[in-house]
């Protein structure tokens, strides 16, 4: 899978001390991808833009 030209950004809620963080990169065209911020080069998990906004909108239910 093609991922150049992502851009991967944290939570505004991530303390940035480098601790385990997840990593989301939104601006590619059809896919949303997720990773582990302690390893920016290992597995990426792909989701649907559908997808991806239904499981945050989970969180954010169930956050509330």
């Amino acid at each position: 899978m093609e991922l150049t030209g992502a851009r991967w950004r944290k939570s505004t809620r991530s303390n940035g001390s480098g601790g385990a963080c997840v990593e989301v990169a939104d601006n590619l065209s059809g896919l949303v991808a997720v990773r582990d911020s302690k390893d920016p080069t290992g597995p990426v998990l792909v989701f649907a833009p559908d997808a991806w906004r239904a499981f945050v909108g989970h969180g954010a239910l169930r956050a509330g």
